[in-house]
C-alpha cells in the first residue's frame, strides 16, 4: 500500500511505499529529540520513501554523534521523518513519523518503547 505523508502546511510531501516496512508497529524513543517531538517512528528502506515537494524545503538537524540527519520543515516545525545508515547493514534507512502519515490508524499501532536516551 501507498501513504501520502507531510509536515502540517505541506512544505514537505512524500510517498511512502508501505510494502517496505510495517505501518502498524512503531518505536516510541525517548533520547531528548524524540521525546520532545513525540513521534511514532517506523523503519523503511530510503528507497521506501519518495519526496513529492523539492528537497531544499527542509531542514536539517542533527545532534549527539551526527549519524542521523532530523529533516523537519523550517515553516510549520514538523518533522516528518529522519534519515541514517542502518549500523548493523549499513544500508540507507528512514524513520518515518507515522503521525505525518493521515491514513495510519494509530490506535491500532504496537508502540515499542526504545530507551535512546541510554545511547
Amino acid at each position: 500500500m501507498k501513504y501520502q505523508g507531510s509536515c502540517h502546511c505541506g512544505a514537505i510531501a512524500f510517498d511512502l511505499d508501505g510494502d517496505a516496512g510495517k505501518v502498524d508497529e512503531a518505536i516510541d524513543c525517548n533520547c531528548s529529540m524524540c521525546r520532545r517531538k513525540g513521534a511514532l517512528l517506523a523503519a523503511f528502506p530510503r528507497e521506501a520513501l519518495t519526496l513529492t515537494t523539492p528537497e531544499t524545503e527542509m531542514g536539517t538537524y542533527t545532534f549527539n554523534k551526527h549519524h542521523i540527519q532530523h529533516h523537519f520543515c523550517p515553516k510549520c516545525g514538523v518533522a516528518p521523518f529522519s534519515e541514517a545508515e542502518n549500523p548493523k547493514t549499513g544500508a540507507r534507512m528512514m524513520m518515518v513519523n507515522l503521525r505525518c502519515l493521515p491514513e495510519v490508524d494509530l490506535s491500532a499501532v504496537k508502540v515499542t518503547h526504545f530507551d535512546g536516551a541510554s545511547y
